[in-house]
Order: structure tokens, then C-alpha cells, then sequence
């Protein structure tokens, strides 16, 4: 046997040995553009942690939540690392469900996530998971459609000047919906944009006795504004529409205006991905004449680790990589500054690279800034939220008024039907959970 020949032997036997001793991480995460990205650039990661090999789940929307809900309440351990919303993590936090993120390393900076964002993943002074992306709500709208139709966005546009405008760019382009909203049933998806649309009209979910409110005018109105502008000048299938569907049709041309997350400007205005890039505007979250709120959310999309993981040192080394500075930089090297996740970093908004890539940057920023989950509503509440009631009871419970008011997006039910079986399931879960 030649040197040459034993050398390769030991190599590849050293080889094998790495492989063998290296521990997969099992992450779930959500099929949005931000996570996609973060999944194509992650050969950084492993070049630089060659003992940590990533298997990666990636779920709609609204199976992630049941999927990892039914996961680490049941302590079933499939995942490592878990995508989870800022709803979930102060409630999963105090129930021990999460493990506190320690070990970030010294460099990381948590000094450096914005202050409301690390406020509502921070439980008794300890931090349970780490911001991927945060984000508000705003109006994205076509400015060539807008100039067309002889049309101009108010600094602080009201829900009248939103459905006057969407009516009119469906009669001037009938080829173009005046509107794309959220249709698709869940507490996260079409409850997001009508619970936020029900605040901006001095609505709420319950009133301090913890009592269901929709059986009060405000819902009543809202509801009807909503359906109303669906069927004049939305999508035709509008109730199968959640974030990701409107994105397309956005990005496509179809939508005169699109209101949802902030986080959707860098897909809308990026030539690559988007036909319109060129014709994109931005404006606050609207509220309703008279009515001093305008709703808008305040959410973050965030990697944390499950109590049941065995891997937590690992876990943690891939969540510092994915949130860090250095990772921003990343992006910015491979795809651009006007594509790195937004809305978790105070030194992104001063960073000049980025805020010159960005015209969403500053509406962005603006509109998380002017979200207040400590008080989401007009009249006094008991809960905490936005878009969300913060209490575990509620994502069954939104999901569940989502399916319902999904229905009448459909045609499928009346406003008055909706609400009033809505009315009863809430009182319902409310008495079964203890609150009254």
C-alpha cells in the first residue's frame, strides 16, 4: 500500500467521522420570500459550521401554526428550531415551552433590535426568540394607476378615500382589481387585516368584562365596508387570498392597491420579482373619518427553540446567524440592501446603503413606529394585541371567526349571520375558558 493510498484512507475516514458526528437541525419555518432567501443562503452557515447540518420544513402559512402548535404542546420534538409569531412567544415563554436564547454570542448586539420588537419577545428580562423580520401594515398602491384615474394619496388616507379610489380604478382598468385584501381564512391571515380594519373603526374584540363585541355597530360597519369593497373591486375567488396570493396578483399588475404587511414592499419593487417595481407607492395603514386610529399592526416573524430540543447549542448558533448584522450583510451582498429583512434592527434604518436602496424604508419604519400593541383599540380592552388578542384562547377562536367571515368573502353567508354566529362562538369559548 502506496503513502498516497493510506493518506486517502485517512482522510476519508476523517471525513467520515464529521459527517458522522454532526447533529441535524430540524427547522420549521413559513413559505415567505424572506425565508425562501434565508434557506438559498444558508451554505453560509454550514461552510462555517460543518458539524451542523440544516433539514428543513417549510409550511404554508397557516399549517406552521397548527403543525408546530400541536408540535411543542405535545413536547412531540420533530423541530429544532421553530418560526413563531410575537403572539406565540411571551404566552409559550410562561409556559415553559420555550428555552431562553443565552447564547447569541458576544457579538450579536441584542442592544440593537428595535425596542418594541425585543419588547414582545422578552419575558421577565429574558429573551425567548430572535427577530428574522419585523413589520406594520401600510397601503401599497400604483402610482401610474393613481395618475390615470386622477387620483392622489392623502398623507393619511381615509377608508372613504380608499373605497372611492379602489371603485374608480376598477371602472377606469377593468383588468385591474381596484383591491387586493386578505380573504383566506385564519387567525393570522384574513382575521389579521379585519381585526386591525375593525380597530381603525373604534372596534374590539371585547370589552373589559372580557365580553365579545360582535354584536356592536362598529363590528357591523367595518365588516360591511370590507365585504362591500371585496365584491365591487376586488379578486374574483378573493375568500382563497391570503398574504402570499395577493402578493402575486400585486406583483403581476393586478391590484390597483394592496394593504398588508410592510415586509412585502421589497418583493413589490424589485424588478426581478415584480412587473409594476417602477410604479409602486406607500402610505399609512387608513382609519375611519372621525376615528383617531389607524390600526395598523406591529408582528415580527421569529426563530426560536423548543423546550423538547436536544440541540440547543446548535439551535442557537444557526438562530444568532440568521438574525445577526452580519447577516443582513449577506443579503446585501448577494441579492441587494433593498432585500434584507426589514424591521428588527435600529442600525439598518440608519444605514445610509440601505435607506438609499429602500423607498419603503421610511414608511416602514413610520408604520411600525406608530403601532401600539399596548393599546390597540379606541375604548379600553384587557388584552394586548393589534392585528391579535394576546391570549392563548385566541388562535383557535380567530381561526375560527376567520372560517366565518371568510364565508361571506364567498357569498356564502350575510354580514348579519356572520357576525351573529361569530357572537356566539366567542361568547361560548369565553365562558369554556373562564373568562366569564
Amino acid at each position: 500500500m502506496t503513502i498516497r493510498t493510506i493518506m486517502l484512507g485517512a482522510c476519508s475516514a476523517l471525513a467520515f467521522t464529521a459527517f458522522a458526528g454532526a447533529e441535524t437541525l430540524t427547522i420549521a419555518t413559513v413559505n415567505n420570500g424572506d425565508m425562501i432567501r434565508m434557506q438559498k443562503l444558508t451554505g453560509d452557515f454550514t461552510e462555517k459550521n460543518p458539524d451542523i447540518e440544516l433539514e428543513w420544513v417549510t409550511l404554508e402559512e397557516n399549517v406552521l401554526r397548527e403543525r408546530v402548535t400541536t408540535d411543542i404542546a405535545t413536547k412531540g420534538g420533530q423541530y429544532d428550531v421553530m418560526t413563531i409569531g410575537n403572539y406565540e412567544v411571551p404566552i409559550w415563554a410562561k409556559q415553559g415551552w420555550l428555552l431562553e436564547l443565552d447564547s447569541l454570542g458576544d457579538d450579536y448586539d441584542v442592544d440593537d433590535l428595535l425596542p418594541a420588537i425585543r419588547g414582545g419577545l422578552t419575558v421577565d428580562g429574558k429573551l425567548y426568540a430572535a427577530p428574522f423580520y419585523g413589520e406594520s401594515a401600510m397601503i401599497m398602491y400604483r402610482t401610474d394607476l393613481f395618475e390615470a384615474s386622477g387620483l392622489e394619496m392623502p398623507d393619511e388616507p381615509t377608508w372613504s378615500f380608499i373605497g372611492e379610489a379602489a371603485r374608480k380604478i376598477k371602472e377606469d382598468n377593468p383588468d385591474v382589481n381596484g383591491i387586493c385584501l386578505r380573504g383566506k381564512a385564519g387567525w393570522g391571515e384574513n382575521m389579521a387585516f379585519v381585526t386591525a380594519l375593525t380597530n381603525s373603526f373604534g372596534g374590539r374584540w371585547f370589552d373589559e368584562e372580557w365580553k365579545p363585541q360582535f354584536d356592536q355597530p362598529e363590528w357591523k360597519e367595518a365588516l360591511t365596508f370590507y365585504a362591500d369593497l371585496m365584491k365591487d373591486a376586488g379578486p374574483s375567488g378573493a375568500s382563497s387570498n391570503g398574504f402570499n396570493e395577493n402578493l402575486t396578483l400585486f406583483q403581476q399588475g393586478k391590484c390597483g392597491m394592496w394593504i398588508d404587511a410592510t415586509v412585502a414592499a421589497s418583493f413589490v419593487s424589485n424588478p426581478d420579482d415584480s412587473t409594476v417595481a417602477g410604479d409602486v407607492g406607500y402610505a399609512l395603514f387608513p382609519s375611519k373619518e372621525g376615528v383617531d386610529n389607524h390600526g395598523n399592526w406591529l408582528w415580527s416573524w421569529n426563530l426560536a427553540v423548543p423546550a423538547g430540543s436536544q440541540k440547543a447549542e446548535a439551535a442557537q448558533k444557526f438562530i444568532a446567524w440568521a438574525t445577526s448584522k452580519d447577516y443582513t450583510e449577506l443579503v446585501a451582498e448577494k441579492e441587494g440592501w433593498a432585500n434584507v429583512p426589514p424591521g428588527t434592527r435600529t442600525s439598518l434604518y440608519e444605514n445610509e446603503d440601505y435607506k438609499e436602496a429602500a423607498p419603503f424604508a421610511e414608511p416602514t419604519l413610520a408604520a411600525m413606529q406608530a403601532a401600539d400593541i399596548t393599546k390597540p383599540t379606541v375604548d379600553p380592552v384587557p388584552y394586548t394585541g393589534g392585528q391579535f388578542v394576546a391570549i392563548p384562547e385566541f388562535q383557535g377562536l380567530g381561526t375560527t371567526v376567520g372560517q366565518i367571515f371568510s364565508s361571506v368573502i364567498a357569498g356564502q353567508s350575510s354580514v348579519d349571520d356572520a357576525l351573529a354566529q361569530a357572537q356566539t362562538v366567542a361568547e361560548r369559548e369565553m365562558r369554556r375558558a373562564g373568562y366569564n
